[in-house]
Order: C-alpha cells, then sequence, then structure tokens
C-alpha cells in the first residue's frame, strides 16, 4: 500500500486543512485532527480514482525527508497518509 505525506495547517480559528504535497491543489479539511485526518485518506483516494479514470499514471511519493527539507513546510506538522485504493 503506498503512502503519501499529508501536511496539517492550522491558524488560529480555523480547522485542520491538510495538503498534499504530491498532488498540488488536493486539499480537505476538518473540524478535529482526527476528521482531517479521515478526510485526507478520503480526499486522497478519490483524486487517485480520477488519475486512474484518466489514464494518468499516480505519482509515487516524495519521501518525506524531502517534503519537510522545503522551507515552505517549516512549521507544519506532517501526517502519513495510506492510499487506500482499489
Amino acid at each position: 500500500m503506498r503512502k503519501y505525506v499529508g501536511l496539517i495547517h492550522k491558524e488560529y480559528a480555523s480547522d485542520y486543512g491538510v495538503s498534499f504535497p504530491d498532488f498540488p491543489g488536493v486539499v480537505t479539511a476538518g473540524a478535529t485532527f482526527e476528521e482531517a485526518r479521515r478526510l485526507a485518506e478520503e480526499a486522497l483516494a478519490l483524486h487517485v480514482e480520477g488519475i486512474v479514470e484518466d489514464g494518468e499514471a499516480v505519482p509515487k511519493p516524495i519521501p518525506i525527508e524531502q517534503i519537510m527539507a522545503c522551507p515552505g513546510h517549516r512549521g507544519l506538522a506532517a501526517i502519513i497518509v495510506p492510499l487506500k485504493f482499489a
């Protein structure tokens, strides 16, 4: 099972947002950290399903060390999101 990095974004008085460096533009959010994690799995699966339906290749996950070395990702928390797609 492939696993991708999700980055948690949280501002004062906001929900927990999740973005995926491997899939620019794919984002989701939840009122709690756990809800955001659950919705991240759903968003990732739906996006990859669309990629497969379009006949495109699904990218290999970028190593977490490479993602976290990016200056724009400093201060963000990372979660590992399993790709639950058949």
